[in-house]
């Protein structure tokens, strides 16, 4: 019995641990297919090492009473490990969190750096677990007792998976996830223990169990690193008064700045992208009353802008964090009222969810996320939905943030969108920007171009936008030769690879 029930609580722990792995990388390297690329490579490293070493651990020698205490001491280091990691992540960010850095090296320095030795050693018990089982068992139940060990196994793995992305994150966070794991894990060891007869490390493990995680939670090593955790991202308020010059704030998600907010004058966007998305919109002809659509809340920046400046815009928020909104309404000024929709949906689904009918002036996707756009929000299906709903002379904008020499994705985003809408421009700052190959793009698509090709600002610092020229722009993605991105095929992350192999590029 103590055999299966430990096969089922060390796979689920273990799973545990790695979903909540992404979590607690992303305030260092954000969350994306890379980040969960390197963090599950590393993990199955460690789970493929450790089975290998808990073979040795299971040979000959492994009678009932080594192989009980063999297991007390590998699960006691499961738990020692579990409570290092997120001291780990800190201790490595001042070396893998810094400029210079190839954003592929930070990822795996700070997987390895958390949660190699937590893999490597779970991956150790099921070896020894197996050797006893099938001692313990009839010969002719070899067969059933087998498949029965690797039945719980993949039911455990199953269910941690399953507790960690439902329960434990938005519960007690990532942090206090692995404290639980720790202290799990020392209960399962002391069991094991006793069962090797040794009672005394049994007690010192049962009673570590409680108290080694409740002391480690009030160290400054698991102090919080953000404001609000919530199933989604990891929420900092940043203040940015010394940024704006009076009372501001920054909304930071996993690690990348999503607005500035300003408290007493809302129309005053201190990001330049927004603050080109302001100018241009106004400069193509904005109703007295408009009509906006936004797929990705962030800190609410624009909405706020254009709700103080037409008090009876009808505005449209697609934000699919509840938190994120809570946080805007709390920390950002944030005042929603009749003008001001919230819609808790994914973008897609909350514009498509819309009727089919011209009712916007703008729609607007700022939902780019670290080093890469939602595969959903930049395919032709989804710019057929948004041209549906645009208005004549209406305009779809997005972000892009690329390379500024090779932006392959930008490419493709653009070659895409003008399969379905007659004007496609970028728009890029004039002034000089900072250092790096990372630059923000804003793309535009409609059914009428903007007038003129430069821009300055008419409201809050003085900046100044020019649209690359289109015979230039369609050159460039003809000899790029990128693909036009569908939902069947939208290889984004193939695309901005570039980016993950360049510390040039990585913006961090």
């Amino acid at each position: 019995m103590l055999d299966a029930g430990t096969i089922l609580l060390a796979s689920a722990l273990g799973l545990v641990v790695e979903i909540v792995a992404g979590r607690l990388l992303a305030p260092y390297v954000g969350m994306s297919v890379h980040s969960w690329t390197a963090v599950i490579a590393v993990v199955l490293g460690g789970f493929s090492l450790g089975h290998w070493w808990g073979g040795r651990l299971a040979g000959p020698d492994c009678d009932r009473a080594r192989g009980h205490g063999r297991l007390a001491w590998v699960l006691a280091g499961c738990a020692l490990a579990s409570m290092a990691a997120v001291p780990a992540l800190r201790l490595a960010a001042p070396y893998l969190d810094r400029e210079g850095v190839s954003p592929l090296v930070a990822m795996l320095g700070f997987a390895l750096a958390g949660f190699f030795a937590p893999s490597l050693l779970v991956g150790a018990v099921s070896p020894i677990v197996t050797k006893l089982a099938v001692e313990e068992g009839e010969r002719d139940q070899i067969g059933r007792v087998l498949g029965r060990l690797f039945a719980l196994s993949a039911l455990g793995a199953i269910g941690g998976t399953l507790m960690a992305g439902f329960v434990f994150v938005a519960w007690i966070g990532s942090s206090g996830t692995m404290l639980v794991c720790a202290g799990l894990y020392a209960a399962l060891a002391a069991l094991h223990a006793a069962m090797a007869a040794r009672r005394a490390a049994a007690l010192a493990l049962a009673v570590a169990a409680i108290t080694c995680p409740a002391a480690a939670s009030a160290l400054q090593a698991y102090g919080r690193v953000c404001d609000v955790e919530s199933a989604y991202a990891c929420l900092r308020v940043v203040d940015a008064a010394s940024m704006v010059g009076q009372p501001a704030r920054l909304l930071v998600l996993d690690h990348l700045a999503h607005g500035v907010n300003v408290r007493d004058e809302p129309g005053l966007l201190a990001q330049p992208y927004l603050h080109l998305v302001d100018e241009l919109m106004q400069r193509r002809g904005l109703p007295a009353t408009p009509a906006a659509f936004f797929a990705g809340g962030g800190a609410f920046t624009l909405p706020r802008a254009w709700a103080a400046t037409w008090p009876d815009a009808r505005l449209t928020v697609a934000e699919i964090d509840p938190a994120i909104t809570a946080l805007a309404r709390r920390e950002f000024w944030l005042e929603t009222g009749p003008g001001v929709q919230v819609i808790p949906r994914d973008g897609r689904a909350a514009l498509q969810a819309l009727p089919t009918a011209a009712q916007f002036d703008m729609v607007f996707a700022d939902a780019f996320q670290d080093l890469a756009m939602p595969v959903h929000l930049v395919t032709r299906e989804w710019h057929q939905a948004v041209r549906a709903r645009l208005k004549p002379g209406g305009a779809y904008l997005v972000n892009v943030m690329e390379d500024r020499s090779d932006p392959r994705f930008l490419f493709a985003l653009l070659r895409t969108l003008a399969e379905d809408f007659p004007a496609v421009e970028v728009w890029v700052e004039a002034s000089e920007q900072p250092a790096g190959r990372r630059i923000t793009y804003l793309v535009l698509a409609s059914d009428t171009a903007s007038p003129g090709a430069r821009l300055a600002a008419h409201r809050g610092p003085a900046r100044q936008w020019a649209r690359l020229p289109a015979a230039y722009v369609a050159a460039r993605w003809a000899e790029a030769r990128v693909p036009v991105l569908t939902d069947d095929y939208a290889p984004v992350d193939r695309l901005m690879s570039h980016l993950i192999l360049s510390p040039e590029a990585s913006g961090r």
